[in-house]
This record gives structure tokens, C-alpha cells and sequence, in this order.
């Protein structure tokens, strides 16, 4: 009965691709099958020495840096995270991660991850948004391997304005002391992987991390849905 309820809703409100508004056949979700295919896959997790791990060469300490994607203007990936962002499409985050962890599993890049880390939002923006996107992407990630999510522990102290339109200097000034740790001792002697939706200039994820790293023994890798870099 239930089926038959969904397919008739199918009828006159049909599921559609976020990348092409294409109808969605069964099986597909949020995105369809040839628009999935055709993602400008980094595949950075398989290459030491990166592009995105020269871009922040010297200003934090990591073990490994990747992204899923390259987020072209007006390519596929940009419409996925607008509507993760801005169309409170939250599933759609979900899925990535789970196609984030799908890729990874195996790999070095994941194989000593003790804990996922998504970058945090100020309650009140995540109240705004009804959810942070980059946990919804951790628990997505977390699904496919396994690994344990803590969205506890690094937290946003600070109600930043948006970035959006900013400089990279100005990012950075933005960001800065913004983020603290509840509690030390968590992230202690554990590998932390910090995820994030998209990588642009890295001031939020190097002030980040620099909180982060500062857990006696703490290890940091990064990892983002895509990368403009």
C-alpha cells in the first residue's frame, strides 16, 4: 500500500535530479545516475603531495588533505551544495557523505581516522538553517565506514558574518579565534578527520584544526565534499 501511495504522489510531484531537474528513475536519489558519473572527481585521497595538501603546506600541521570534487562555477557540484545550503535539503548531504566514504574506504587516507569532525555552525545560524550541513555530510561519512562522529567537542563561539563575498585576508580576520574545545582530553592521541562542504581559501578549516591541534597528541587530516582549488 505503500508503494502504490508513493508512486501515485510520483505521479504529480516526481523527484528530480538537483543536478539537471531531470526526472528520477528508481533507484537514483537526489541526483541521477549520468549527472553522478560525470562529477569532477579529484581523487586526492590516492595522491600524496596533492594540490590541495601544497595549498596549505606550512600553515598547519596534517597528515592528509582531499576533497571529493572540483566545485566549478556552474558545474555540477555547485548546484548539489546549494542545495544542500540553501534549499534545506538536507538528505542530499547524507548521500554525499555516504558517496564520500564510499570512495575512501580502503584507501590510506582513511584507514587510521579515529574520529570525523564536521566544522561547527553558531547555534544560531544552524537554528537559521535547521541543521549543520557539514555534520549531515559526516553522518553520511560515517555510514559507509564506520568511523564515529563527534559534533560535540570543537565548537563555534563566535556568530561570524558570511564569507561569501569576502577577500582572502579578510577571511582569515573573520575566522580567527572563533572556534574553541569543550574538552581537551577528547581529541587526545586520536587522528581527527575535519570535514567541511567546500574548500575556497581554508581559513575556516586552518582555524579550525589550529584549535583542534591543540589536544595533546591530536593528529588532523581534512576533507571536503569539493574544492575550488
Amino acid at each position: 500500500m505503500r508503494n502504490i501511495f508513493r508512486d501515485f504522489l510520483s505521479l504529480f510531484f516526481p523527484d528530480l535530479c538537483v543536478v539537471c531537474g531531470d526526472r528520477l528513475i528508481e533507484g537514483e536519489q537526489h541526483i541521477c545516475t549520468e549527472c553522478l558519473s560525470s562529477l569532477p572527481r579529484t581523487n586526492f585521497h590516492l595522491q600524496p603531495d596533492n594540490r590541495l595538501e601544497q595549498f596549505f603546506a606550512g600553515r598547519i600541521p596534517f597528515e592528509h588533505i582531499a576533497a571529493f570534487a572540483y566545485f566549478i562555477k556552474g558545474g555540477s557540484l555547485q548546484h548539489i551544495i546549494h542545495e544542500l545550503k540553501y534549499k534545506r535539503n538536507a538528505g542530499i548531504g547524507n548521500f554525499m557523505g555516504i558517496l564520500c566514504g564510499e570512495n575512501l574506504k580502503g584507501s590510506d587516507f582513511i584507514k587510521s581516522i579515529d574520529i570525523l569532525v564536521p566544522v561547527p555552525l553558531h547555534p544560531k545560524r544552524q537554528k537559521q538553517r535547521g541543521y549543520n550541513q557539514s555534520l549531515k555530510v559526516c553522518e553520511g561519512l560515517s555510514e559507509a565506514t564506520g568511523i564515529p562522529v563527534d559534533s560535540k567537542t570543537l565548537i563555534r563561539t563566535v556568530n561570524n558574518p558570511s564569507q561569501t563575498k569576502n577577500s582572502r585576508f579578510d577571511r582569515w580576520k573573520n575566522v580567527e579565534n572563533i572556534f574553541s574545545l569543550s574538552d581537551r582530553d577528547t581529541f587526545g592521541n586520536k587522528h581527527i578527520l575535519l570535514v567541511d562542504d567546500v574548500i575556497t581559501t581554508g581559513s575556516t578549516l586552518e582555524s579550525c584544526a589550529k584549535e583542534i591541534l591543540k589536544s595533546e597528541g591530536c593528529k588532523i587530516s581534512i576533507y571536503a565534499v569539493g574544492t575550488a582549488n
